[in-house]
């Protein structure tokens, strides 16, 4: 069992972001307890891996001085492109981010690595196409933007914005775009640096049929404004709707969802949404090593979706 702690989430993701830091110097963490990050940082190199992943160009980053990847990822449906996302190698993080980070008021952790609840939402856009065809979709905190990318090539959706509100990110992103450009037919994408405690001033006010998101819940303090950026983008005209893929970590997502009420929003909770998700998620509870830190509540995400 792990020991309970007071450190507040803020500190924990700091000192997260630290460790990734101090790998490049080969110095050691100080005071934050293993455990306590732990309880936050529930990531793996294999995930879920229903879209797996080749790296196919390796290349030292000459601003940040950290190696750059170009991984390929195949889509588990025939007929489908193969998806390359430029990222950095897991893990590295620069002293220049946390300046970023401190600028636009952000996390960092969508430059950390792939997280696997990202993983479990492309796979799951993927296998529900229909649901984007034709339709204007948005994706939240993407991170590195894997699901975006993958409506983009493989839905028939009208327009894909993939937005972040790390600017670093966002250029990840748009070397993507520009890599997998053959791939998206007649679909528009890109990317946008989007701060959900901003006004939308991207003239994208309630025009999005489809929000999609993974892993954006953990953080209690963005979540009013999670909340009210939903409401905000949505197409207040006709069915719209939000589709989050996120574990609970403790009270986060409850309290993220006590937001989405007082906003006058609606939502449901969906635990078993999908067949293969499901198998592979009670794999790991029964003990497949190829996720030995595997628990629950800490890292099967649930689907959330919201709707005016």
């Amino acid at each position: 069992m792990e020991a309970k702690t007071n450190t507040k989430p803020s500190s924990l993701r700091w000192a997260i972001l630290r460790q990734a830091l101090l790998r490049k110097t080969r110095e050691s963490p100080d005071n934050q307890s293993p455990s306590a990050i732990k309880r936050i940082s529930r990531k793996t190199h294999q995930g879920f891996n229903f879209i797996p992943g080749q790296v196919v160009e390796d290349h030292v980053n000459e601003e940040s001085n950290f190696r750059d990847v170009c991984i390929c990822y195949t889509l588990p449906v025939d007929g489908s492109p193969k998806i390359l996302v430029k990222q950095r190698v897991n893990n590295g993080v620069d002293l220049s981010d946390f300046e970023v980070s401190d600028r636009y008021n952000v996390d960092n952790t969508g430059l950390v690595c792939q997280w696997p609840s990202e993983d479990v939402l492309a796979y799951f856009c993927l296998s529900h196409a229909d649901m984007f065809r034709s339709k204007r979709v948005i994706e939240l905190g993407s991170g590195y933007g894997l699901a975006g990318l993958v409506i983009a090539a493989t839905t028939e959706a009208l327009e894909v914005v993939i937005s972040d509100g790390n600017p670093v990110v966002v250029d990840y992103i748009q070397h993507s775009i520009d890599a997998n450009s053959t791939a998206f037919g007649n679909t528009k994408v890109k990317t946008v640096t989007l701060h959900w405690d901003e006004e939308v001033t991207y003239n994208i006010s309630n025009t999005f049929d489809v929000i999609v998101a993974s892993d954006c819940t953990f953080f209690k303090e963005f979540h009013n404004a999670l909340a009210c950026t939903v409401k905000l983008l949505l197409k207040n005209v006709g069915r719209s709707e939000a589709i989050f893929f996120s574990p609970k970590r403790g009270d986060s997502l409850d309290k993220f969802l006590e937001k989405i009420e007082e906003n006058g929003l609606h939502f449901s909770i969906t635990e078993n949404y999908d067949s293969e998700v499901w198998k592979r998620h009670q794999g790991f509870v029964a003990g497949d090593d190829t996720w030995p830190s595997y628990e629950k509540h800490h890292c099967y995400p649930l689907m959330v979706r919201i709707t005016l």
